[in-house]
């Protein structure tokens, strides 16, 4: 923590898709931090949402509006902001929906991302550029074998096909125009698992949809109880992010970190939802139902990370093990639901991790 704030702290930093899940987590932890935080997001994507809860608007230095499909407002941003540090979160994060919006997915994913990088190209200062994509961007033959950050890119379906082209993308714009040490632009990507936390209120996700089933008085629906994630706390990888961002700011050994990064848990952390579900369920009360079809389209039904690269290169590890990531999700919820604030929730569960 202290020498993430020796990184951070007076720095300008500029987070697209700030007022996402994600996003708002890390705008919260830079804000700890001692960052001068900007945001760049078309809107709201739920509600409820956890940047309203956390009333982040208010709280963060510029709270810009803009779709990154809209190549002019992005840099527009960029050149407004001057940032030191870049995250790019925004994108159209969601399996089932790429299959009803796949040229919306292709779009906001894969030109979102060039828009983003083509901006860096007119910056006037060193900028430090951390693309977040995916574990889905990997060809997945579902054989078992952890992927390592030089396996080929996939997809299947047109989310997972997008994150791997947005690879391709972030490859060639670092190859084609910052691609020596000397570049006043690092960048590099970064591929987590599975990522639950409090305040997702995003639809046909695990998390989310179990406590609306639980407040509803309601069995938790379970879609593909059998499918293996590398789940991890929202903290997990975001903590990879700022500790990645650290290391392109630092300027030393270009060739190791100005490229692609898992985050993912320890290995024997994969787990099935189903016990996902069952583990939630030891800490609120409530039951869950099958809710298998097998005329459901296609999402992989094994994921596994590699992540020794992570720890060789940067120094980074997971904290939380499986029980302890779940009980957090809970306690955050459940929190909530009993009246707590989600604002010293959420800052109470970063100084944990942290500490």
């Amino acid at each position: 923590m202290e020498s993430l704030v020796n990184v951070y702290k007076g720095r300008r930093v500029l987070v697209t898709g700030h007022t996402g899940f994600k996003g708002s987590w890390l705008c919260e932890w830079l804000l700890g931090l001692g960052a001068e935080v900007s945001g760049f997001s078309n809107g709201i994507p739920t509600r409820p949402s956890l940047f309203t809860q956390l009333r982040l608007a208010r709280r963060i230095a510029r709270d810009i509006r803009g779709d990154v499909r809209d190549r002019a407002a992005v840099r527009a941003a960029v050149t407004s902001v001057r940032p030191d540090f870049i995250f790019h979160l925004a994108a159209q994060p969601l399996v089932r929906l790429s299959y009803r919006q796949p040229v919306e997915t292709f779009d906001a994913n894969v030109m979102g991302t060039a828009h983003v990088l083509d901006a860096c190209r007119f910056l006037g200062n060193p900028c430090s550029v951390v693309c977040i994509t995916t574990d889905k961007v990997y060809e997945n033959n579902e054989k078992g074998r952890p992927f390592r950050e030089d396996d080929a890119f996939g997809g299947y379906d047109p989310y997972s096909a997008s994150k791997g082209a947005c690879e391709i993308v972030i490859s060639s714009y670092r190859r084609s125009f910052f691609n020596t040490p000397d570049s006043p632009v690092w960048i590099a990507s970064a591929r987590a698992g599975n990522v639950i936390g409090g305040g997702d209120w995003a639809a046909d996700r695990i998390i989310p949809d179990c406590f609306r089933a639980l407040q509803r008085g309601e069995p938790i629906p379970v879609r593909n109880k059998v499918s293996t994630r590398p789940w991890q706390h929202v903290l997990e990888p975001l903590s990879g992010y700022l500790t990645l961002g650290a290391a392109l700011a630092r300027r030393r050994d270009f060739d190791k970190v100005a490229g692609g990064f898992n985050f993912g848990p320890d290995p024997k952390d994969n787990r099935t939802v189903k016990a996902v579900v069952e583990e939630l369920l030891r800490h609120t009360p409530g039951t869950w139902v099958d809710k298998s079809d097998p005329n459901a389209v296609h999402e992989a039904g094994l994921l596994n990370l590699d992540i020794r690269k992570a720890a060789r290169v940067l120094g980074w590890k997971p904290t939380w093990d499986f029980a302890m990531t779940i009980k957090m999700v809970a306690a955050w919820y459940v929190g909530v639901a009993n009246g707590e604030k989600p604002l010293a929730l959420t800052q109470r569960q970063i100084a944990e991790f942290c500490a």
